[in-house]
């Protein structure tokens, strides 16, 4: 019935939301749900070209930023728990003074960390910090801090360093490795058969990890076929991936916060539905509403000088999360949600493009991730968004009810 239903909608004119043709690419795969569960899905392509190993909805792929989203989640666990506080100056926590050397006296929290408002920058990937360095020697470098704008001016600048720092900060709260703690205290709480770089995940999903392929079908990310990475943190060439290493805090970076989760769609989808539920999942409580609130609210909006949107794509942020669309001049980021208004966040690394997106008003979302993009990609016409990210995007959506 369900592949009827959708057969028939993608016939009629009134459903046809989707692009005339799809860009080329490797898989497509989504998955539309509401609070009480999934409502339907689709998969297409090769998760292991190599070995011809069809894709499916719950084969886990890096999805790259809206690792972010889990992320803020775990925080959230923590503010819950009364060992974080958002408005708290985090050096309080690192152990350490952080502050951006032009604004010596302007404390930086959690909230702006998390919003993206902290006026931490990053140049030539250097948030990934290998195994042995540690992040305050990263942060010693005067070109990853804004020189105009400082914290609490409530400015804007999409920037992956900041996770790493709230990696350390949760470390440091804990006493555990990042991935660790996340697997614990996050992910197996809502059944999730996920994981930051791989150490955490079971054989089965190591066996059905999606491989992220460049175009031309050169591997880039998660080349596993059912083998573990030898090493599931950056190490400089020569060195050892010696874990022994690890010291609670030193280093954010290693497990990936900002990027590394992987997680299939159908996963995505429950976590999505913990959102719309008010923190449950399954009759357990993950977060209290409050804490949901918190994370879904939007407190940074594009006001036509606040912030860099990155050719209309950012136009507000909450706590690991942003709103599309913004109907306000200088954004482009509505994919197609036919007047609704969706929060969430999306995804971009080594040719794969992701998203989870709910509605709260409706109780419904979807989740959804492509592969095999090129870089540059083509954008969909008026939209920052890719056309192919907008493809997979529609193509999900149109499995929601009129």
């Amino acid at each position: 019935m369900r592949s009827i239903a959708l057969t028939l909608c993608l016939a009629l004119a009134a459903c046809a939301t989707l692009p005339s043709r799809a860009p080329p690419v490797h898989t497509e795969a989504g998955v539309a749900f509401d609070r009480n569960g999934d409502i339907a899905d689709f998969a297409e392509g090769l998760a292991d070209p190599q070995t011809g190993r069809r894709i499916t909805v719950d084969d886990p792929v890096r999805v790259a930023s809206v690792s972010k989203m889990v992320t803020a989640i775990g925080v959230m666990k923590l503010v819950d728990a009364g060992k974080l506080d958002l408005k708290r100056d985090v050096s309080d926590y690192l152990g350490w003074k952080l502050r951006n050397p032009n604004f010596p006296d302007r404390p930086i929290t959690l909230a702006m960390l998390l919003a993206h408002t902290s006026s931490v920058r990053e140049h030539d990937d250097d948030y990934v910090i290998p195994l042995g360095q540690t992040l305050r020697q990263a942060l010693n470098d005067p070109r990853n801090w804004d020189v105009r704008h400082g914290p609490g001016e409530n400015y804007f600048a999409y920037v992956n360093f900041n996770y790493p720092i709230i990696g350390s900060i949760i470390e440091r709260v804990t006493g555990e490795r990042f991935d660790l703690w996340m697997h614990r205290e996050v992910l197996v709480t809502m059944k999730l058969d996920a994981c930051f770089n791989w150490p955490t995940c079971s054989d089965a999903a190591v066996a059905r990890a999606v491989e992220l392929d460049s175009p031309d079908g050169k591997p880039q990310k998660d080349d596993l076929h059912g083998v573990r990475p030898a090493c599931p943190v950056f190490v400089n060439d020569g060195e050892p991936c010696d874990l022994s290493l690890w010291k609670a805090g030193e280093n954010g970076a290693l497990f990936a916060p900002q990027g590394g989760l992987r997680i299939s769609a159908r996963g995505l989808a429950r976590v999505g539905r913990m959102l719309l539920n008010g923190g449950t999942l399954d009759g357990v409580r993950i977060l209290s509403p409050q804490a949901v609130d918190t994370l879904l609210t939007q407190t940074w909006r594009f006001d036509g000088t606040n912030g860099a949107t990155e050719s209309g794509f950012y136009c507000s942020a909450g706590y690991g999360t942003h709103e599309i669309p913004n109907r306000r001049p200088g954004c482009a980021d509505d994919m197609g949600t036919r007047g609704a208004i969706l929060v969430g966040h999306a995804g971009d690394a080594y040719g794969m493009k992701s998203g989870l997106w709910i509605d709260r008003a409706r109780s419904r979302g979807i989740a959804y991730f492509v592969t095999g993009v090129a870089d540059p990609a083509p954008t969909a016409p008026h939209s920052a968004y890719s056309a192919a990210e907008q493809h997979a995007f529609r193509r999900a959506y149109a499995l929601l009810p009129p």
